[in-house]
């Protein structure tokens, strides 16, 4: 028989563990301090094999969470150095040709 796993939703932090952080002129998804510290807290515990299931689960949903955010900040990371190529160029007739060249003079 399997036995059930208690588990929290990451979207449980949604409205108290999150927080936006201004770095470099742009937003990127962070922790709330109180969540951070949560989350240090229940690591060193598990170090020490202390956790209840309920703080196992606590510890699952906020490691999730943090690997949303990881997706989520390099996503918008990518995407604030956004720059058009030249194939999306040509499809918005945009065409934008330049050539360097380079020659030997001679003595």
């Amino acid at each position: 028989m399997i036995e059930p796993k208690l588990i929290i939703e990451p979207s449980y932090w949604l409205r108290e563990g999150i927080q936006l952080e201004k770095v470099n002129e742009h937003y990127l998804f962070k922790f709330t301090p109180q969540l951070q510290a949560r989350s240090d807290e229940l690591i060193e515990q598990s170090k020490n094999n202390l956790l209840t299931s309920q703080e196992k689960a606590e510890l699952e949903s906020i490691s999730e969470l943090a690997q949303i955010f990881t997706y989520a900040n390099s996503i918008l990371t990518v995407k604030l150095k956004w720059y058009p190529t030249t194939s999306e160029n040509l499809l918005h007739n945009e065409l934008n040709i330049s050539v360097n060249t380079a020659t030997r003079q001679s003595l």
